[in-house]
């Protein structure tokens, strides 16, 4: 399977928080599929760190190296991307769902999320 993260999701799978489902957890483990980290979660989670919204420690420090340790990839965002997500109908108006959404619509990945809202998208959603 090919899998994309939402934000919450990579969170919570590195620092080992029990409110991620059994599921995702096993999804993610699983060698056999393939596990995308968009690079609007580190846009999102630099942001959110930045302003004080978020407090994740040095989480960002070595981030690239941490995904690559834990057999993720870094999903790049493209001009198909970012038309995709400026297109899309206003369910939702978080900058970083939206990408997340037309990552996940153009490159046919599932998207690993406990947020219903994705599936207004018409996203495979799993949880």
């Amino acid at each position: 399977m090919k899998l994309l993260l939402d934000t919450h999701t990579l969170l919570w799978w590195l620092q080992k928080f029990p409110s991620l489902s059994k599921r995702a957890s096993r999804l993610i483990s699983e060698t056999d599929n393939q596990i995308f980290v968009s690079a609007a979660t580190g846009w999102e989670l630099a942001i959110k760190s930045n302003s004080g919204k978020l407090e994740i420690g040095n989480i960002l420090e070595g981030f690239e190296d941490a995904l690559a340790e834990e057999g993720m990839s870094v999903l790049p965002m493209s001009m198909e991307h970012a038309l995709r997500a400026g297109r899309l109908p206003n369910h939702h108006k978080d900058p970083f769902d939206r990408m997340l959404v037309a990552q996940a619509q153009a490159d046919n990945l599932s998207l690993i999320s406990n947020d219903k809202i994705f599936e207004r998208y018409g996203v495979r959603r799993v949880w």
